[in-house]
């Protein structure tokens, strides 16, 4: 019959040697926690020197999203007085009125509020060259105040 032990001998080795080849490999499959811990401090280094320029690109947006609001308001307002002749006394009255001229709305959708969600300031009463006065509060929703908190006026 011949010699058998040899290839039970072999059979045994090839055994062993996949054994150890499936649990390097499941081994070397993930990542250790030092791997981990690194790549996260990493992540919070960059975060931590984006996140300031980030956010102060919404503070500025939020003021030219006020101007560019005010500016629709002001070509509502002006419309307002070619067929009224007069400027309205709110806001309000760009969306419905009881005037006989009136030939609105001078706005399609209800009046927007100030990106902080403020109401914009209207005033008949005005300190520059135009007949009346429009601005938002700024983040804080009163008047004056710096930085966010400015109020932004439309001039």
């Amino acid at each position: 019959m011949g010699y058998t032990g040899r290839s039970d001998l072999g059979a045994d080795l090839l055994m062993k040697s996949t054994a150890i080849n499936v649990f390097q490999k499941q081994r070397l499959a993930g990542f250790t926690l030092i791997e981990i811990l690194i790549v996260i401090v990493i992540l919070g280094l960059l975060i931590s020197l984006v996140a300031p320029t980030m956010f102060s690109k919404v503070a500025s947006s939020k003021r030219k999203t006020a101007e560019a609001q005010m500016q629709m308001l002001s070509t509502a307002l002006d419309t307002y007085r070619l067929d009224i002749g007069r400027y309205p006394a709110e806001l309000e009255d760009l969306r419905k009125s009881d005037e006989a001229a009136w030939d609105g709305p001078y706005m399609p959708r209800e009046i927007p509020a100030d990106p902080w969600g403020n109401p914009y300031v209207y005033s008949l009463e005005s300190d520059g060259e135009l007949p009346y006065s429009l601005k938002s509060l700024g983040a804080g929703g009163l008047p004056g105040g710096e930085d966010e908190e400015e109020d932004v006026v439309f001039e």
